[in-house]
C-alpha cells in the first residue's frame, strides 16, 4: 500500500462510470443454487501429466475431483481439536468489528474493503479505496467466517472493471489487466453509487500492478474451494477473465527465460525497491495463478488451448525456478567459486554472475541448515535478499519442493531475529541503506532503511507465514509469530507497517486500523485454530514435476 498516492483519480477512460453504463448482473450468478458436496473431503489436485496435451476426460468429472470445500489439504491436517476448547483473545472481536467497520458498498451490496480507516490522519490520500491485493485477506477471512457474498460480489466487480478499456496518457494496457484499485463514489442527491477503478495511471510511477490479476485468480479458487459453488468458476465470463490475465502472461517473445519480466512497483512493493525483472513474489504468484487456473479452466476450445500453454510453462518454471532461485549454504558456496565469461551449453555459470558481487552480509545470513528463493535473478545479476511473501508463495503453491519448504522454514527459525523480531515479518531483508539506498530507491524518504518497504515489518504478513507452517508441520512457529503480534497491534491501532531492526517502532508513516493488518491476523488466528481452512489457499505438490536437474547439466537437456 503506497501512503503517498495522489487524492484523486484522473478522469481518463478507464475511470467511466458505471452509473452510466448497464452494471454488470450480479443476481444474474448470485442467485445461482450452490453445489452441496461435504465439506471433509480430501484435496485433490490434478497432475500436470493428467493435463498433458491429448487429454480427453471431460471438464466436469475433474472439477468434481479438483474442489473440496472447507479444503481439507491433502497432507493429514485435521480440524484442530482444540478450536472450541478455550476462550477467543479478546483482540479478535476487536478486529472483526473493526474489518466490518471497513466494508464497502456498491448499491447496496457488500463489494470489498477500503485499505484503512485513520482518522487520525488528516490525509486520505488512496486509502479510501478497495485494492485487489489488500482485499485477499479480508476476503479469505469472511471466506472462513462463513460468509462468502462479499467475495463474491468482489470477483464479479472486478472482473467487470477488467472489460474496461485502460490508458495511461495516450498508451493502451493489455485488455487482461486488472485494476490495482477501485473506489465507490456516493452521490447522496442523486441517490447513485459510481465506480472509479485505477489500472495504475494515478499510481506512484505509473505502474500497471501485475500482481493484481494473479491474486484475483488465487482468490477465485479460494472461494470455490470454501463454498463448494462451482457455478461462479465455470461462468464464460470467469473462465474469457482467466484466460485474458494468462493470454497476457504466456505470450511468447524475445525473453529466455520461463520467468515473468517486470517492472519495479508492480506488485506489493509499489515504489521503486529495485525489485525490476524478475522478482521473486510476481514469479511465485505467477506460478500459483497458472496452478489455480488450471484447476478451473474448462476443456472447451478456448480452454484447452490455455490449459496446453499453462502445463509447458509450469514445467519450465518451476525447473527455472528451483534451479536457479535457490540458495541454500552449498549452492551459496558453488556461486563463490564461480568461473565467469563461461561460454556454450556445459556452462555452470549460467548467467554470468560475479563471484565478487556476493554482498557480504550474505555469508553471515546462510544458516548451514536452511535456505529460501533469493528476490531476483538475471543477466550478470542476483538480488540476495529475502522476500517474505515470494517465499511464503512458493511454499503454499508448491513452487518449493517439499525439500525447499522446510529449509525455508529452517531458514526462519534460524534467523527469527532478523526475519520476525518484534512484530511479524519482515517484507525484505536487509535494508538498503547510504549510497545503494539514493540510487536503489532514487532517494525515496520513505524508504529509508529499516522502514516500509526497504526492510520493515508488515503484520499483514502473518497470515502468509501462518499458513506456510502448518503446511510444512510447523504450527509452533506461528504460535510464537501471533503471540508477538498480540502484545501490540490492538495497542498500537493496527498498523500498517513497524519500523526499525526489530520491528520495534510504529511505522514513521503507517496508517492506524489498516484493514490488512486487521484480517490478516484474524486469518492467521483461525487457520491455527482450524487448519482445514488452509485447503483453500495451499496446493499440493505435483507429483509428477520434473526433479531439479543439476546446474552443470547442459541448459538444452
Amino acid at each position: 500500500m503506497d501512503g503517498t498516492k495522489e487524492m484523486g483519480l484522473r478522469n481518463v477512460s478507464s475511470t467511466c462510470s458505471i452509473s452510466e453504463m448497464d452494471d454488470f448482473d450480479l443476481s444474474r450468478l448470485l442467485d445461482k443454487p450452490r453445489l452441496n458436496i461435504e465439506r471433509q473431503r480430501s484435496f485433490d489436485e490434478r497432475s500436470l501429466s493428467e493435463l498433458s496435451i491429448g487429454l480427453t476426460r471431460g471438464g466436469l468429472d475433474i472439477y468434481e475431483s479438483t474442489y473440496s470445500p472447507g479444503g481439507r489439504s491433502g497432507f493429514d491436517t485435521p480440524a484442530s481439536s482444540t478450536r472450541n476448547s478455550f476462550e477467543p483473545h479478546p483482540m479478535v472481536a476487536d478486529a472483526w468489528e473493526a474489518l466490518r467497520r471497513s466494508i464497502v458498498y456498491f448499491r447496496g451490496q457488500p463489494v470489498g474493503t477500503i485499505a484503512a480507516i485513520d482518522h487520525a490522519s488528516e490525509e486520505v490520500l488512496n486509502y479510501d479505496q478497495v485494492f485487489v491485493r489488500d482485499f485477499v485477506p479480508s476476503a479469505l477471512a469472511f471466506l472462513m467466517n462463513g460468509e462468502p457474498e462479499i467475495v463474491k460480489n468482489f470477483l464479479l466487480k472486478t472482473l467487470h472493471l477488467q472489460g474496461w478499456e485502460k490508458r495511461i496518457d495516450r498508451f493502451k494496457l493489455g485488455e487482461g489487466a486488472m485494476p490495482a484499485s477501485f473506489k465507490v463514489l456516493h452521490d447522496p442527491i442523486r441517490k447513485t453509487d459510481t465506480l472509479i477503478a485505477d489500472f495504475g495511471e494515478s499510481a506512484i510511477g505509473r505502474v500497471a500492478p501485475v500482481d493484481s490479476g494473479f491474486w484475483w485468480i488465487i482468490l477465485l479458487r479460494a472461494y470455490t474451494k470454501s463454498t463448494g459453488d462451482l457455478s461462479l468458476a465455470e461462468t464464460p465470463e470467469c473462465q474469457k477473465g482467466m484466460r485474458l490475465i494468462l493470454t497476457l502472461c504466456l505470450s511468447e517473445g524475445f525473453d529466455t527465460f520461463p520467468t515473468l519480466l517486470c517492472a519495479d512497483g508492480c506488485s506489493m512493493i509499489d515504489r521503486r525497491m529495485g525489485i525490476y525483472g524478475y522478482p521473486i513474489e510476481i514469479q511465485a504468484l505467477f506460478f500459483m495463478a497458472l496452478r489455480c487456473a488450471l484447476s478451473m479452466l474448462k476443456h472447451d476450445t478456448e480452454g484447452k488451448e490455455c490449459i496446453e500453454r499453462i502445463v509447458k510453462r509450469l514445467h519450465a518454471l518451476s525447473y527455472h525456478m528451483r534451479g536457479y532461485f535457490w540458495l541454500d549454504f552449498q549452492q551459496l558456496n558453488d556461486i563463490y567459486r564461480y568461473k565467469t565469461e563461461e561460454y556454450s551449453h556445459t556452462a555452470v555459470n549460467k548467467f554470468n554472475v560475479i563471484p565478487d558481487s556476493i554482498p557480504d552480509w550474505v555469508f553471515d545470513f546462510m544458516p548451514t541448515r536452511g535456505g529460501y528463493f533469493i528476490g531476483n535473478v538475471s543477466p550478470a545479476r542476483m538480488d540476495f535478499r529475502w522476500f517474505a511473501l515470494g517465499n511464503c508463495v512458493a511454499i503454499l503453491s508448491s513452487l518449493a519442493t517439499p525439500e525447499q519448504s522446510m529449509a525455508i522454514m529452517d531458514l526462519i527459525e534460524s534467523r527469527w531475529e532478523e526475519l520476525v523480531g518484534e512484530m511479524p515479518m519482515k517484507i525484505a531483508y536487509p535494508a538498503i541503506e547510504s549510497h545503494e539506498w539514493r540510487i536503489v530507491t532514487g532517494c525515496d524518504p520513505k524508504n529509508t532503511r529499516w522502514s516500509y518497504h526497504n526492510g520493515g515489518s508488515w503484520p499483514v504478513l502473518l497470515w502468509m507465514l501462518t499458513a506456510a507452517c502448518i503446511k510444512t508441520g510447523r504450527p509452533q512457529i506461528a504460535r510464537r509469530a501471533i503471540d508477538l503480534a498480540e502484545t501490540r497491534l490492538l495497542k498500537d491501532g493496527w498498523p500498517e507497517y513497524y519500523d526499525g531492526k526489530v520491528g520495534r517502532f510504529i511505522g514513521k508513516q503507517a496508517r492506524k486500523y489498516q484493514t490488512w493488518s486487521i484480517a490478516g491476523y484474524l486469518v492467521a488466528k483461525m487457520m491455527l485454530e482450524d487448519p482445514s481452512h488452509l485447503g483453500m489457499i495451499s496446493l499440493e505438490e505435483d507429483k509428477q514435476m520434473k526433479p531439479v536437474i543439476k546446474r552443470s547439466t547442459s541448459w538444452t537437456c
